[in-house]
């Protein structure tokens, strides 16, 4: 359970804050430009994000993970891992590192290692220090649902910049009656569509969901094929080695070596100074919304 006397630590997915931004505006043909005639849409809106969120949680300590490229060990493991997607637009391709300079600028540290993802580094954080902090996920991703804990919640991105949909440890035990650490096998089965596995074909939603509540993991229902209906036997067996896979897939890494102290995420305080820097980078907007939010 949570509580007032720890740290509370705020873990953003900043590739996913970084496209809903990019996209919420861009569809209006608002990209803001800068006086370089570079676009900002994506950065601007990210940055409001985080200091709306920032404002509303207040946090102790804060991380900012980034995904670094397109090819990572899933991709080894899966060719379609995916490969589905499209790439970035072009306006969108000078904002991945100028997302990564303005959270610099603002204080907030940012994570990313090649050939993992931003989820794993999420994952990995909240398991090093869900017993010595709150920790507070904010994303659009709903994979993170498996990193649910007592002390760790998950703010879901729903409208604008300050409205989420929040899970917690126990509104998940209530809608799904199973351990958030097992939703990866309900993934396994169900496969997911945007990240291009199939899981096992035939199997949806709803009876994946079934399938683990009654025999606890993939290996449980494999080791209970006998007790299976006709049908739901011969779907698995046709797709077991794709439902494994799936499976690896879907899981979090939460087991990456992080050589850093809590103390490290510390956030600093914002001074006039700092806001005057983002206006001559030309991130006005950002340092207006801050000054909105922050007595200086």
């Amino acid at each position: 359970m949570q509580t007032t006397d720890k740290p509370h630590i705020l873990l953003i997915d900043g590739m996913a804050l970084l496209f809903r931004s990019f996209f919420a505006t861009s569809v209006f043909g608002q990209y803001f430009r800068n006086e370089h005639g570079v676009p900002t849409n994506g950065v601007q809106g990210f940055a409001r994000h985080v200091l709306t969120a920032k404002q509303m949680m207040q946090p102790t300590h804060m991380a900012v993970c980034w995904d670094m490229g397109m090819h990572t060990f899933r991709n080894d493991l899966f060719d379609g891992y995916k490969s589905n997607r499209p790439a970035p637009p072009e306006e969108m391709q000078p904002q991945f590192d100028m997302a990564k300079d303005i959270s610099k600028m603002l204080g907030w540290k940012n994570f990313g290692e090649i050939g993992m993802e931003a989820d794993d580094l999420i994952g990995s954080m909240a398991c090093k220090w869900q017993d010595e902090a709150n920790i507070t996920i904010v994303s659009g991703d709903k994979d993170l649902l498996q990193l649910l804990t007592p002390t760790t919640k998950i703010a879901f991105t729903k409208k604008g910049y300050s409205i989420y949909d929040e899970y917690t440890y126990k509104r998940f035990l209530d809608e799904y009656e199973i351990e958030p650490s097992v939703f990866a096998d309900v993934k396994a089965f169900m496969g997911d569509s945007s990240d291009g596995y199939p899981g096992v074909k035939g199997i949806g939603p709803k009876t994946a969901l079934q399938l683990i509540q009654t025999y606890g993991s993939v290996e449980g229902v494999i080791d209970s094929l006998h007790e299976l209906k006709p049908g739901q036997q011969k779907k698995i067996e046709e797709n077991l080695e794709m439902l494994l896979l799936s499976k690896k897939l879907a899981t979090i890494h939460c087991e990456m070596e992080l050589p850093i102290e809590l103390n490290d995420l510390l956030i600093p305080s914002y001074t006039n100074e700092l806001l005057e820097q983002l206006e001559q980078a030309g991130f006005g907007m950002t340092s207006r919304h801050a000054r909105s939010l922050y007595t200086i």
